[in-house]
This record gives structure tokens, C-alpha cells and sequence, in this order.
């Protein structure tokens, strides 16, 4: 019978990428794999073709020679073959992840891997002069770190420490699965080839004991609330040797009183009088580090803003500093005394004003004759 064409097999064009191969043998040989068929033959034998395929078109030498020759330039006894190599082009990764997909562990890969340690994160609450200023701070985190008085080890002393006797120290046991051999770790020792038999007294074989750590971190000019700091290696340690994790410090910056805060720039508030606004003056506005002057310009508005530059918060990224943006609003008083009612009814009556109901009623009335 003929043998299909490799590409066709695996379901790729024949320009297809050695990434492109891998992904497509990888789901032909979990989809086609025996154990996942027990008792297909169909399955076997498309399980064993796509093997073949990609043992052929994984080797840029015999893929170059099937693409010229075909068939006959890979076949038995030609030139460079011999058989599946699993160690070559990734070959063995594929076939492990295939394994771990089935098991839950890699076969063949011995003893465990080292293991990277969770990332904490840590809720930090700041003024908002801080977060506008910066400060040192001091933080006291709860966390998992290597026991000192085993080192690590989780023993007493070295004696305490022996080799596993279901693996014999490999850290993988072998058995058969289906019609391949394979390795897994030893479920008795997690895959370290030893086990404990004299624990340490203080994390009791644990290798790991929790404690409060004092940490000082640097909070920036221009943080706000969201902000994410990170401190590289105060996470949880690793497992089997691995690094360990980050910690995230996560900044909430409390309101102000007086200002409200828009990406750099700050705004607030400021009450003028009637005759501030009226005739013009120079008053002075808060700011984060100091009271500013403004000079207010004859006949503003209630409700006008003004910027003041470079009097807001630094830019986190280092580029400049906001403006300070302060927003007048003209008090009108409740009470007045006799001298500043007659004032303020001499004023009326000179600019045409009418300060009565009748003098109102009158008003409205002309309007519509």
C-alpha cells in the first residue's frame, strides 16, 4: 500500500514552519494516541504515520531530501536515516508534553523542576501629599521564607535525609504504558530522590517557616490610586530550588480636603466678593506646598478657572508637572449692614437697576406692550 504524503498527513502546506509542524503533530498524536483509543487499530496506525511524518519533516536534511525524492529519498537504507531520534529538534519536548497532557507530568523527565514562587501583593493606603511628593516607607509583610535553621533542607542534620527506597534516588519510577515505557515522578518523594526521615524541629520538614518581614520601599512622585510597585524576589520562595515570586505593593491615595486631582494637573476652589470681582484684586490660593498669588482682573465672572503652571502634581513617567487650576466663585453676602444696603442700592439705581417688586411688575409689563 502507498504511503500519503507527509504534509497531507499532518494536515500542513509544504512550506509550513517548524513551529507549524510541531503544533500540528502535537495535536494529530493526543488526538490518534492509543490510550486515548484503547483497542483501535485505525488509531494505532495513524498514531505511528503521523510519528513517522514528523520524524521525517522535523530534519531539514530529510525533509529536503522527501521534498526532492520523495518517499524513496527517506526510506530504508537511504542515505542519513536510522530510525526516530527523540532527543533531536525538540523531538522528546513534544513527546513530554504529550505525556504530561495524559499523566499530569512529563515522562521521561526525571526528578521535579524547580518551581517559581507565588507573587504577594500588598495593599498600601498613602496621603495624597505622598503620593504628589514621594516618601520612604516602611511595610511589615506576612510571608513563607527559607527555614535558617535547616537551611533549607528540611532535616535535623544530614543524617536525616535519605534516599528514597521506591526510586532508589532517581526521583522517577518507570512504567509501561500502552506499548511505551515511561518515567513519572515518584509519588513518595514529590520527585526529589529523598525523603526525610529526622525533620527539622522549627518548620518541622517543611523547609519553609512564616514570619513578618520588614520591608522599605520608595513611592515616587505622581502615583495614584492603581498605582502597582514591584519588588523583585519578596515574594514566596520557590519550591525544589526555584526563584522566588514578586511582591506587589498597591498604592490607594486618600481624597484631599481642597483639591481634586485630573491625571497632572490639580483644581480648586476660591470664593472672591462682589467687589473683588467688580473693581479687580491680587488674593492668594493654596497650593500643595504654599499659599500663591492671583491676580484676580476687573469684572471676572463667577465660575472663571485659572491655570497657574508647574503648581500641580510631577508626571510618574518624568515627563514635566501639572498646572494648578483654580476656579472663583463669587459669594454673594446674606447679611448686610445699613451702610452697605444704601451703597448697594445707590449702585442699582445708577446703573439703571430696579431693586422692587413694582419696579419689576413694571418692567415685565413693557415688555409686552
Amino acid at each position: 500500500m502507498a504511503k500519503r504524503d507527509y504534509y497531507e498527513l499532518l494536515g500542513v502546506k509544504r512550506d509550513a514552519s517548524e513551529q507549524e509542524l510541531k503544533k500540528a503533530y502535537r495535536q494529530l498524536a493526543l488526538k490518534h494516541h492509543p490510550d486515548r483509543n484503547p483497542g483501535s487499530k485505525p488509531s494505532e496506525d495513524k498514531f505511528k504515520e503521523v510519528n513517522e511524518a514528523y520524524e521525517i519533516l522535523s530534519d531539514p536534511q530529510k525533509r529536503q531530501r522527501y521534498d526532492t525524492l520523495g518517499h524513496a529519498g527517506v526510506g530504508p537504507g537511504a542515505e542519513g536515516t536510522g530510525g526516530f531520534d527523540f532527543n533531536r529538534g525538540g523531538f522528546g519536548d513534544i513527546f513530554g508534553d504529550i505525556f504530561e497532557d495524559f499523566f499530569g507530568q512529563a515522562g521521561g523527565r526525571g526528578r521535579v523542576r524547580p518551581e517559581r514562587g507565588a507573587d504577594l501583593r500588598y495593599n498600601l493606603q498613602v496621603e495624597f501629599e505622598e503620593a504628589a511628593f514621594g516618601k520612604e516607607a516602611k511595610i511589615r509583610i506576612p510571608k513563607w521564607e527559607a527555614c535558617a535553621e535547616c537551611r533549607g533542607t528540611g532535616a535535623k542534620s544530614s543524617g536525616g535525609i535519605k534516599t528514597c527506597p521506591t526510586c532508589n534516588g532517581a526521583g522517577s519510577v518507570r512504567f509501561q504504558q500502552g506499548f511505551f515505557t515511561i518515567n513519572r515522578s515518584c509519588s513518595h518523594c514529590n520527585g526529589e530522590g529523598r525523603i526525610i526521615s529526622d525533620p527539622c524541629p522549627k518548620c518541622h520538614g517543611k523547609k519553609q517557616v512564616h514570619r513578618e518581614k520588614t520591608l522599605s520601599i520608595k513611592i515616587p512622585p505622581g502615583v495614584e490610586t492603581g498605582t502597582r510597585l514591584r519588588l523583585n524576589g519578596e515574594g514566596e520562595p520557590g519550591g525544589n530550588g526555584g526563584p522566588p515570586g514578586d511582591l506587589y505593593v498597591v498604592l490607594t491615595v486618600k481624597d484631599h480636603p481642597v483639591f481634586v486631582r485630573e491625571g497632572d494637573d490639580l483644581h480648586c476652589n476660591a470664593p472672591i466678593s462682589i467687589g473683588q470681582a467688580a473693581l479687580g484684586a491680587k488674593i492668594e490660593v493654596p497650593t500643595l506646598k504654599a499659599k500663591a498669588p492671583l491676580k484676580i482682573p476687573a469684572g471676572t465672572q463667577s465660575g472663571r478657572a485659572f491655570r497657574l503652571k508647574g503648581l500641580g502634581i510631577a508626571n510618574l513617567k518624568g515627563h514635566g508637572i501639572g498646572d494648578l487650576i483654580v476656579k472663583v466663585h463669587v459669594v454673594i453676602p446674606t447679611k448686610l449692614t445699613p451702610r452697605q444696603r444704601e451703597l448697594l442700592e445707590e449702585f442699582s439705581k445708577l446703573s439703571g437697576e430696579t431693586t422692587t417688586e413694582e419696579g419689576l411688575f413694571e418692567r415685565v409689563k413693557n415688555i409686552f406692550e
